[in-house]
């Protein structure tokens, strides 16, 4: 197999040949058919979260082919589609897992970040965390569902029904999520960085009701308010946006700090939460919502060696939607 392995923080990702991976008992080895590249790989790349295994493979939003089942494992079949997440192992006895929050397990582990991820031709996975994909007959489209959808769909079940949402950074997350809330009749409100007319663009192409910097407040006060872009000075700016008893949601893993803000901005019941990874449930409602609503992504492709290229376009903000690498 060949990948992309980062081996010392802050370096670039190294393309190195290895012997195809077995897989153990209760895994799949899956050929990599697309691996979106996310914030998340970022993050990862440049030291940002704590406790990373050196070496790794990043890579999270997997899409691909089983091709080996280790013992024990009956399903998915060999030849399924399937698509690998963030949430990779959790180990089903703490007090999350056992009352139905396996995305805060005590002993979890993670895809591209503690195991070895998808920036690779192949990977193996446990079977009990890889989604089945019957009918996404498109990898590089689906691969972005993996982890922007996801966190995007989690963030939302967080908000519950309030019909006006902001949604803070415009990229791979908020691209999908938008469709989802137009679909379910809700209005998007929509905030780039300040003077993005590229991202601006595509906001106003899927329905937002209204499109400005993350420096301006909309024209009339949000239910709720989703942040996809980790800068920690929009919390405050967030909550001037949302009306009596509205939600700001923090969707990253990874947010620069939150700067010191006036109470009179969390008063009046305003909630301030974030979200944390993700439930095998969360996968299941959430593809059943995209097939439904006929979520579209838009995908900028870059071959497998390119992965560097790729997470230095997306620290830059170069393409709109998401990357995806094709071993």
């Amino acid at each position: 197999m060949r990948a992309m392995v980062l081996r010392a923080i802050g370096q670039p990702l190294l393309l190195e040949e290895r012997p195809d991976p077995v897989p153990g008992p209760g895994e799949l080895r899956i050929r990599v058919e697309a691996c979106g590249v996310c914030r998340t790989d970022l993050h990862v790349v440049d030291g940002e979260l704590r406790h990373i295994r050196l070496p790794v493979i990043p890579g999270h939003e997997i899409v691909g082919i089983v091709e080996a089942q280790g013992a024990g494992v009956a399903f998915p079949k060999l030849g399924a589609r399937v698509g690998v997440p963030w949430l990779a192992h959790t180990c089903g006895h703490c007090p999350y897992c056992r009352s139905g929050r396996e995305n805060l397990c005590d002993e979890p582990a993670f895809t591209g970040y503690t195991r070895d991820g998808g920036f690779a031709t192949h990977v193996v996975a446990e079977a009990d965390f890889a989604f089945p994909l019957v009918g996404f007959d498109d990898p590089v489209a689906t691969a972005p569902l993996m982890c922007a959808g996801l966190i995007g769909w989690r963030s939302l079940v967080v908000v519950g029904n309030g019909e006006r949402i902001g949604l803070y950074g415009f990229g791979a997350a908020a691209h999908i999520l938008a469709q989802v809330c137009r679909w379910q009749g809700r209005d998007v409100y929509a905030f780039t960085r300040p003077g993005d007319a590229a991202a601006q663009a595509m906001a106003r192409s899927l329905g937002a009701v209204w499109v400005g910097g993350s420096d301006e407040l909309p024209p009339e006060p949000l239910d709720a308010a989703i942040l996809f872009a980790p800068v920690g000075a929009l919390v405050p700016q967030a909550l001037r946006a949302v009306k009596k008893g509205g939600t700001v949601v923090c969707g990253g893993i990874h947010m620069s700090d939150i700067p010191s803000f006036p109470y009179e901005l969390l008063w009046e019941e305003r909630r301030l939460v974030s979200v944390a990874n993700l439930t095998r449930q969360d996968g299941i409602d959430f593809l059943a919502i995209a097939a439904k609503a006929g979520i579209r992504t838009t995908t900028t492709t870059y071959p497998l060696e390119k992965a560097n290229e790729a997470l230095a376009d997306l620290r830059a903000g170069r393409f709109q939607g998401a990357a995806v690498l094709v071993p």
